[in-house]
């Protein structure tokens, strides 16, 4: 961040700090007028000016304080919101349940010998290598940030060893970390969104109905789908424009740098571009398993079995049946199980208590920074509340927006927005809170509303994705031993296609069908 920046920064803070020691913040009904949009717009500049999100979050809520008149910022909106009932839930299952059980894989080695057991039965070509290692992607599918590690540490032997590059590899493990777990959400992902646009909209005024909600809009989230369909089509390498197919210097789809890095690395063996510098990392590419620990499938199969079968039968059955209205999901209790059987089932093994509790701990640990930017995400949505965000956006823009191009253009909006920060779940923080009203402003139509929502779901996950400063992107390239502005590079034009066409289907959608 230069000094120009930080002049214009900091006297931007001073003249609001002035305006409201002398009580100029004059409330218009439900919201500030123009000052209401400072605490996610802030937020949102800050994050992309210094790509710094716990900074920029921090200060957004710290602006919210000033404008509605509660200094205490602590008191009004950090412990009402970290303290609340859906934060505890998102603490429980994305920080200790979630990192808990990826400690004890780390220890017990029982994903690394799933994927060996996996492979040995599916590889034995460079493309079925790209097919095992997209099939990884989708079967670790429980969060974006954790499936890239687990994924990438996986399948990089087998694809080094048949000679897939490692731009392709980082490719198929990024896109099919954040995309599959929004579309296989038995994770954390549905309660967090939950927690965003509940009390949004009229039909979504409790828990149960806002994390339903979720799942109901699976089906319109068109760049996930778009985005796992286009890694499967490059992993089988059917896509149109790969190396020895007609037209395949046209710069579209798969684009020329990964076409390069095909060729590059079936015809020399060389993985990585000459002078490229791979990010590479020991504590996260090697799996620490116990010593005399002898790992087996059930290390795997016994949490994992666990973590899907209490979270998805349950849910199915209720959803089957037409007398239970709102049907439920799990996921607290799933992940909390799922633990508990990896851990017995270590103890059974052989491994001590201490050494068993060790690795849930270290786990836990690995995800800490995740936590703090969830807590104040949390927190900067209830400040966009208290000082009328959604109120203003909506009586500034409604006026002039149509249902056909709204969908479209949250899309693009949170592709912005994510790239720009290198979070999904920060975007979600600062869009759905206004994008949900405003929508339901627009038009209230139920499938006009379930397009909106999808939209940003699969807009913010495609920014996460692609931008350099995300966290995702980071540890894919590091994962699969990639330098990281060649993944960025050779990953963008096939998910700009994926999310163009998804553009395209939102439009056509809206125009002729709300």
């Amino acid at each position: 961040m230069n000094r120009r920046r930080i002049v214009l920064l900091v006297s931007g803070l001073i003249l609001i700090a002035a305006i409201a020691a002398t009580g100029r913040f004059p409330q218009h009904g439900e919201h500030y007028g123009f000052w209401s949009v400072l605490p996610p717009a802030v937020a949102i500049i800050l994050a992309f000016a210094t790509r710094e999100v716990i900074t920029s979050l921090f200060i957004g809520i710290a602006l919210g304080g000033v404008i509605s008149g509660q200094l205490n910022i602590v008191k009004h909106y950090l412990i009402p919101s970290i303290g609340s009932e859906s934060y505890a839930l998102i603490l429980l299952v994305y920080l200790w349940a979630l990192g808990g059980l990826i400690g004890l894989w780390t220890r017990t080695g029982g994903a690394q010998t799933f994927a060996e057991w996996a492979g040995r039965l599916i590889v034995v070509g460079p493309r079925s290598a790209k097919f095992f290692a997209w099939l990884m992607g989708i079967i670790f599918h429980q969060g974006g940030t954790i499936s890239t590690v687990l994924t990438g540490t996986t399948v990089r032997p087998v694809c080094d060893k048949h000679r897939v590059s490692h731009e392709e590899t980082s490719y198929i493990v990024d896109s099919t970390a954040a995309p599959a777990a929004t579309l296989i959400p038995f994770n954390a992902w549905p309660i967090y969104v939950g927690s965003l646009v509940l009390g949004t909209v009229p039909f979504l005024s409790t828990e149960s109905e806002a994390i339903t909600y979720f799942f109901r809009a699976l089906p319109v989230n068109f760049y996930a789908w778009f985005a796992i369909l286009f890694t499967l089509t490059f992993s089988l390498e059917v896509m149109p424009f790969m190396p020895g197919r007609l037209w395949e210097n046209v710069p579209l789809v798969v684009g020329r740098k990964m076409s390069n890095a095909i060729r590059r690395a079936r015809q020399t063996g060389q993985l990585n571009r000459p002078g490229a510098e791979p990010l590479t990392s020991e504590e996260l590419t090697t799996i620490r398993i116990v010593e005399g620990y002898r790992p087996g499938l059930i290390d795997f199969l016994g949490p994992l079995g666990t973590l899907l079968g209490v979270a998805i039968i349950p849910y199915l059955y209720e959803f089957l049946n037409p007398a239970i209205e709102s049907p439920t999901l799990r996921i607290g209790e799933a992940f909390l199980l799922s633990v508990l059987v990896g851990a017995a089932i270590a103890l059974i093994k052989g491994m001590d208590l201490k050494t068993v509790i060790g690795a849930i701990i270290d786990g836990c640990k690995g995800v800490t920074i995740g936590a703090i930017i969830l807590a104040l995400a949390v927190t900067l949505k209830s400040v966009a509340e208290s000082v009328g965000t959604a109120a203003y956006v909506i009586e500034v823009t409604s006026g002039f927006l149509i249902p056909a191009i709204v969908p479209a253009l949250f899309l693009v909006l949170c592709m912005v927005i994510a790239f720009s920060t290198g979070t999904s779940w920060g975007t979600y923080a600062v869009v759905f809170p206004v994008a949900m009203p405003l929508a339901y402003s627009v038009s209230q139509d139920p499938f006009f509303l379930l397009l909106c929502f999808g939209a940003v779901t699969g807009g913010s996950v495609f920014g996460d994705q692609c931008s350099p400063i995300s966290d995702t992107t980071i540890l894919s390239s590091l994962a699969t031993g990639s330098d990281l502005m060649d993944h960025v590079y050779t990953q963008i034009p096939l998910a700009l296609s994926a999310a163009a066409l998804g553009a395209i289907v939102y439009t056509i959608l809206a125009a002729f069908l709300v």
